[in-house]
C-alpha cells in the first residue's frame, strides 16, 4: 500500500529555533513514526536538522527573510502594493507546482494569518483556487488582523485581505480556544469550521528516557494508561504482590486504563520463587488482567528469554509513573520510598522501616492485611486529590503528539481523502 505523503510548510524550519519550528519538528516525527512520508518545505532550514527519513525542500522565496520578500514586505506595511508583487506571486507558484504534485495533505503553518509573506500567501491561494494544490491544512499560531503589535502593518483591500478571508478549500485549524474565537470572528465563520489542536509534548525526550525505557513504555501502554502504578521490587513472596494484584482489579472500577508493572524479576535458582511467579500469573489470567498487569521479566525482545532491565530503566519508569505501590509483608529497608521521593511521584506502602523514619507525614501507609478496595479507594484518592497528579495524567492521555495525532490529526487527514 502506498504511504500517504505529508508536507508541512512555513517560511523556515529547522535548524531554526522558534516555536513554529519545534512544532514543525514534532509533527514530521509523529507523522513519520505513524507511517506517512513526510516532507517539510521551507525557505530556510536544512534536512539535516530534520528526522531521519523527512525529505526537505527549501526555497529561498518562501523565506520571509529573503531579499525580494523583506523588502515587498516593507512596501506592503507602508500600504503601498509593490510593483513586482505579482511577478513574486507567479515565481512562488512555478516553484510550488512541481513539489506538490505527489503530495496527499498540505499543512500550512501561520502562512494564511501573519503578513511576513504576503506575495507566499497569495500564491498559495491561487493554487487552491487553480486546482493545484493538494487538500490545505491551515494550522494556525498566530493572527496578524486581531494582533495588537502587528494590526497596523495590514491595511484594507488586496492583498492584505487575504488574511482576512474564508478559502472554502483549506481546513482551519487553531493552536487554542481563543485563537479560534480570533479566527471565526476575523473570518465570519462558526466554531465548528475551526479544529483546535493544541501543541503537544514529545514525553521521552522531555522525561530523559532511554531508548530501552521507551521500547518499555510502548510495549506496555503507559502513555496511553490512566493510571500507572510502579513496584520497583523483585518477584518474592515477601512483596505481597498478590494483593497488588486484587488492588488493581478493584481499580478498575474507577479507571479505564490501568497499569501494574513489577520491574524485578523472580530467583531462577529458587523453585518456590518460580513456583510463586507462576501463581502469579495464574492469579493475573483468573481476574483478566493480563494487559493491566507486566512483569518487566517478560517484556523482553524475545519473550521466551527472562528479561531484566538496568537501574537507569527503572529510573525511566518512576518518570512515567503515578504512584509507586509497595504492600511487602517485610523489607530490611525498603529503597523505592526513597527513590520515589526523588523521583517526585506519590508514595503509598505498607510500613516499612524506609517509610515509617524517613517518609513520615509525606507518604501514604496502609496495613496490607486490609481489604484490596479499601487501599484501591485510598489510592485513588490520593491520586485525584493532587492537581499535579490529576494535570499531568492529563496531559499524558490528551497531550502528548501520539496522543494529539490519534485524536486530532488522523481525522483532519482523512477530511479531504
Amino acid at each position: 500500500m502506498k504511504k500517504k505523503h505529508i508536507a508541512i510548510l512555513h517560511y523556515s524550519a529547522p535548524p531554526v529555533i522558534g516555536g513554529v519550528e519545534a512544532v514543525i519538528q514534532a509533527q514530521a516525527k509523529v507523522l513519520l513514526k505513524n507511517g506517512y512520508a513526510v516532507h517539510v518545505i521551507a525557505g530556510r532550514g536544512d534536512s539535516s536538522a530534520l528526522p531521519d527519513s523527512c525529505a526537505g525542500t527549501f526555497l529561498p522565496l518562501i523565506d520571509s527573510q529573503q531579499e525580494d520578500i523583506l523588502q515587498a514586505s516593507q512596501t506592503l506595511e507602508q500600504g503601498h502594493l509593490p510593483h513586482n508583487f505579482e511577478s513574486l506571486v507567479q515565481q512562488i507558484k512555478n516553484l510550488l507546482i512541481p513539489v506538490l504534485k505527489e503530495i496527499d495533505h498540505l499543512i500550512v503553518h501561520n502562512i494564511f494569518s501573519k503578513h511576513f509573506n504576503l506575495p507566499l500567501t497569495a500564491a498559495l491561494t491561487q493554487l487552491i483556487q487553480e486546482g493545484k494544490a493538494p487538500p490545505v491544512i491551515a494550522w494556525t499560531h498566530d493572527l496578524t488582523w486581531t494582533s495588537p503589535n502587528s494590526r497596523s502593518k495590514v491595511h484594507q483591500g488586496y492583498p492584505w485581505d487575504l488574511l482576512r478571508q474564508f478559502h472554502q478549500g483549506i481546513t482551519y485549524v487553531t493552536v487554542s480556544e481563543k485563537r479560534q474565537e480570533e479566527l471565526c470572528g476575523l473570518l465570519k465563520i462558526s466554531p465548528e469550521r475551526v479544529h483546535v489542536v493544541h501543541n503537544g509534548v514529545e514525553p521521552y525526550s522531555l522525561l530523559g528516557i532511554s531508548p530501552t525505557g521507551e521500547e518499555l513504555s510502548e510495549k506496555l501502554g503507559l502513555l496511553d494508561s490512566d493510571l500507572n502504578i510502579l513496584m520497583p521490587v523483585r518477584v518474592t513472596q515477601a512483596k505481597n504482590i498478590e494483593y497488588a494484584l486484587q488492588v488493581l482489579k478493584a481499580l478498575q472500577d474507577k479507571y479505564q486504563n490501568p497499569r501494574l508493572v513489577v520491574t524485578g524479576p523472580p530467583d531462577p535458582h529458587s523453585s518456590s520463587n518460580i513456583a510463586y511467579f507462576q501463581s502469579l500469573k495464574d492469579q493475573r489470567h483468573a481476574l483478566g488482567l493480563e494487559k493491566q498487569m507486566r512483569f518487566i521479566y517478560e517484556c523482553g525482545p524475545d519473550p521466551e528469554q527472562p528479561f531484566t532491565i538496568s537501574d537507569q530503566v527503572v529510573g525511566d519508569l518512576f518518570r512515567i509513573s503515578d504512584v509507586m505501590f509497595m504492600p511487602s509483608h517485610r523489607e530490611g529497608f525498603g529503597m523505592p520510598v526513597l527513590e520515589a521521593g526523588f523521583a517526585g511521584i506519590p508514595v503509598m506502602c505498607s510500613p516499612v522501616p524506609a517509610a515509617v523514619e524517613i517518609g513520615k507525614a509525606d507518604i501514604v501507609q496502609f496495613d496490607p492485611a486490609q481489604p484490596p478496595q479499601k487501599t484501591a479507594d485510598t489510592l485513588s484518592r490520593l491520586i485525584e486529590d493532587n492537581p499535579l497528579s490529576r494535570f499531568r495524567r492529563r496531559v499524558r492521555l490528551n497531550y502528548t503528539w501520539q496522543a494529539l495525532f490519534t485524536q486530532k490529526i488522523v481525522p483532519l487527514l482523512k477530511e479531504d481523502a
